[in-house]
């Protein structure tokens, strides 16, 4: 299994997960991914053999000299690792992994590559588009984690895709077990009696910051008295968002929330965990997703969802029952759903009550088997 960070994105969380419950069902598994030096994985993997292949990014480069480089730096450490492996499946989980692996192919170090497409980004530089439709269009087999994703790529590349499902761990993403475990959590993150709206995936232009912001405006003037709080967590990326930091910061401070609002960056594990309980709303305008596993982890923790209503959401969140889904890009459509989920508990109860059935159908076990048919597949074509 091939990813390409360490960082506890959600093409790396799925990686490490599906990793984890094939292992737990019989298989052998070897986790590869690229990292700076005395960079580690986010958490400890369970089952599993991880390998890291080390990358001291160049100074003074361009990007695209430097996605090049990881490139380089990734393909030479994976040769021998893969070259000795003897491996039934090589499976990378994003578009800088899958060209080092589909490198090596060529060279007839592997024989196959198989690619879990999550979404497909609105790159701009061309080190990073070449990357990504080689790695759609050339490996050998392709999965997707949502439907959209599995036409889209017939629609747009002529690449037809198998279906694999996300999961979530319920064990580390829960509700909190009584009040007392609530009260200790709150008073970790500093929260008090304030209603907490959570966000996690940092600010980026795909996670719909900016109309967050625009949102939680709305909601802190619509309810003064309860002094709402944003939390935004995580945010590690391979990209540089500088401009949308400055536009996120202009933004703020013309709305006035700029004291309200907490930019937390990356999470340990049990902090991650902490914010789930400790927060009152999951609030989740992305533009684009691949599935959107912090939604699914929200559910699993017992927190209400407001998210923005884009086909890749309504594949497992249903308005009015499991989460409230608003006009993607509506900050004001967003803020009223904040608003409406602060003033009446009884429908927090309900989409709590209609997210635990989702949560029922989602396990990494259910995924792992997905991913078994898949890796037939593969077989099939080698053979």
């Amino acid at each position: 299994m091939l990813t390409y960070s360490v960082k506890p994105r959600g093409g790396v969380v799925h990686a490490l997960e599906v990793s984890e419950a094939l292992a737990r069902r019989g298989h052998e598994v070897e986790l590869m991914a690229l990292a700076r030096p005395g960079e580690e994985l986010f958490r400890a993997p369970r089952g599993i053999v991880l390998r890291v292949v080390r990358f001291s990014p160049p100074d003074d480069v361009s990007f695209d000299d430097r996605i090049q480089a990881m490139l380089a730096a990734y393909t030479d450490g994976l040769r021998p690792l893969l070259g000795d492996g003897g491996f039934d499946v090589v499976h990378s989980q994003d578009c800088l992994s899958a060209n080092a692996a589909l490198a090596l192919r060529d060279e007839g170090v592997v024989d196959h590559v198989l690619r879990t497409v999550h979404h497909v980004d609105d790159f701009v530089s061309p080190s990073l588009v070449e990357c990504q439709d080689r790695s759609i269009v050339a490996p050998d087999h392709v999965v997707c984690v949502s439907e959209p994703w599995v036409a889209r790529l017939e629609q747009e590349f002529g690449v037809r895709a198998g279906l694999v499902r996300n999961g979530v761990d319920a064990r580390r993403f829960r509700p909190a077990r009584d009040t007392a475990e609530r009260a200790r959590d709150r008073a970790a993150c500093g929260l008090g009696e304030r209603f907490a709206v959570l966000t996690v995936g940092g600010i980026e232009p795909r996670k719909g910051s900016l109309v967050l912001l625009d949102g939680f405006a709305r909601l802190r003037a619509a309810l003064p008295g309860h002094d709402p709080v944003l939390l935004i967590a995580g945010g590690t990326t391979l990209f540089d968002y500088r401009d949308e930091l400055e536009r996120f910061d202009e933004r703020a401070r013309a709305l006035g929330v700029t004291e309200h609002v907490r930019v937390l960056g990356p999470q340990t594990p049990a902090g991650i965990e902490r914010l789930f309980r400790a927060a009152d709303v999951f609030a989740f305008p992305s533009v684009k997703e691949g599935f959107g596993l912090a939604a699914l982890e929200a559910l699993a923790a017992g927190l209400p969802v407001v998210a923005s209503d884009i086909d890749v959401f309504r594949g497992f969140l249903a308005h009015g029952e499991s989460a409230l889904l608003a006009p993607v890009g509506d900050g004001a459509a967003l803020g009223t759903a904040l608003a409406r989920l602060a003033r009446d508990e009884h429908l927090r109860d309900a989409l709590r009550r209609g997210g635990r059935a989702v949560v029922a159908r989602y396990t990494w076990d259910a995924s792992a088997a997905g991913h078994e048919r898949e890796y037939e597949r593969v077989g099939s074509l080698a053979r």
